[in-house]
């Protein structure tokens, strides 16, 4: 019915981790049933999404599978069938109230201030009754008979549980009268003829277990294990906004995020693993991971911290010699995407000078695309500054000019950050009156265009010492 989002991403992820834990096998279902909130393209994002996090399934529409198929909406005639079976045991009846009766029954409770439920009325009818409104063309659905004595099933997460449905709701649908199950049939139907060992869900479904089991019990099926995860809410305790629009997946990758910081961060607010430093891998998540450690408690999401823990992921790629490749490519596109026909030359794209940018940016960024706004402009764009201005700064520029070329073209071989600052100290001293503040000013204005960011010497390394010499000529030139 909707796009990933963080909440979904998160119970997508544990599953992942579980089953990866316990050399199991990671499904995703598409869950289609009800039509009317089906969005156009929404299953195939979410496959895409997982894809893109890292944890894609291992038996999906997609992928296919032993089990398949993997969407709901292709698997009618399994629902008929169940639904059938159930009301030839007496577990389930046809119930043929139209939705105006319904409705009035809803708005009836809502005025006396009671919670609205179905009154059971057609679990009543006579097998003659029955046979009578179906040959007169009545529409139905087929509604499960909720019985009292449910019994007591253990959560993995929130222990021993139990909620007598039958006191609170009415007999729910099971099968709607387009053909269609509810959530309820189809999920044991297909959690049974799946052979699903575990299912991880959220807690909104805690109270519907009681329900399902039920179910299991009027088919004679054993069901599998439950696992309720508590909810994702925002730092202050309320619900994640899907309406902002800022919490789902495509945003997040869109904007250049790694998705290691979003896995990374969903499980550091939440529980289940036996450390909770900042910069996890999925590996070490996988080997932390216990389903004891999950507690009962909301875990808080303070997206705030999403630059942080992106810059630590982004660091440990560009230290990884594979990652750090993949990276260059990126970085490649996005300059010429960001800057076009206003590069120096070829040479800013060259792998090797890309490499050196991302090596002494490291740990100074939070995305790759930072290395593309107008602060880092002068790594791929030559300024605009004449001789005029530097003079401005100190009416030495020719000589600091001719010292720092000349510097350049010695230091050719080997430039490290630490041995340039050397240098530059060295360099300034041979000047008459220029401080050394007003020689990094100035020298910063030549080379970039601008009054600050990285340190002179990074700057120059960076640039490389043929750059730095044409840029400290053009500015002299001009």
């Amino acid at each position: 019915t909707g796009f990933l989002h963080l909440g979904g991403l998160r119970t997508a992820l544990y599953n992942y981790i579980f089953a990866k834990k316990h050399q199991g096998t990671f499904i995703l279902r598409v869950e289609d049933t009800d039509q009317n909130r089906v969005v156009p393209g929404a299953a195939e994002g979410i496959e895409d999404m997982l894809d893109w996090a890292g944890i894609p399934p291992d038996e999906s529409p997609r992928r296919g599978g032993s089990f398949g198929p993997y969407q709901q909406s292709h698997r009618l005639d399994l629902y008929k069938r169940a639904s059938e079976v159930l009301l030839e045991k007496g577990a389930a009846y046809r119930c043929f109230c139209t939705p105006q009766r319904l409705e009035l029954l809803k708005k009836e409770a809502l005025r006396n201030q009671q919670t609205p439920r179905y009154d059971n009325r057609c679990r009543h009818l006579t097998s003659k009754e029955v046979a009578e409104k179906l040959s007169q063309g009545f529409d139905w659905v087929v509604r499960f008979r909720l019985e009292k004595g449910v019994e007591p099933f253990q959560d993995l997460v929130y222990g021993w549980s139990k909620h007598e449905v039958a006191d609170v709701e009415g007999d729910p649908v099971i099968l709607k009268g387009d053909g269609f199950p509810t959530y309820h049939l189809a999920n044991v139907v297909d959690d049974h003829y799946m052979g699903i060992s575990h299912v991880l869900r959220g807690t909104e479904w805690l109270t519907s277990t009681s329900k399902h089991l039920l179910l299991y019990r009027a088919f004679g099926w054993d069901p599998p294990q439950f696992c309720h995860l508590p909810l994702l809410l925002n730092k202050d305790g309320g619900k994640l906004s899907k309406r902002q629009g800022d919490i789902f997946l495509e945003r997040f990758a869109q904007d250049g995020y790694l998705p290691e910081a979003l896995l990374d961060i969903i499980t550091h607010c939440g529980s289940g693993f036996a450390e909770n430093q900042m910069g996890r891998t999925l590996e070490e998540l996988i080997l932390q991971f216990e389903i004891g450690r999950i507690t009962t408690h909301s875990a808080l999401l303070d997206l705030e911290k999403l630059p942080e823990f992106s810059r630590i992921h982004l660091t440990r790629h560009i230290e990884n010699e594979g990652l750090r490749q993949k990276l260059v490519r990126e970085l490649q596109l996005l300059v010429e995407h960001a800057f076009g026909d206003q590069r120096v030359d070829k040479d800013v794209l060259e792998k090797d000078y890309v490499e050196r940018v991302l090596l002494l940016r490291k740990g100074h960024i939070s995305l790759l695309k930072n290395l593309v706004s107008s602060d880092y402009s002068y790594l791929w764009v030559r300024p605009s500054v004449s001789r005029e201005q530097l003079q401005t700064i100190s009416a030495e520029a020719d000589e600091i000019g001719k010292l720092v070329t000349g510097l350049m073209t010695r230091q050719a071989a080997v430039l490290t950050v630490e041995e340039l600052n050397k240098d530059l100290k060295s360099l300034q001293k041979q000047t008459r009156e220029t401080t050394y503040s007003s020689m990094m000013k100035l020298l910063r204005l030549a080379l970039t265009g601008k009054q600050h960011g990285p340190s002179v010497a990074e700057m120059m390394v960076t640039l490389g010492p043929a750059e730095v010499c044409e840029r400290m000529h053009k500015a002299l030139s001009s």
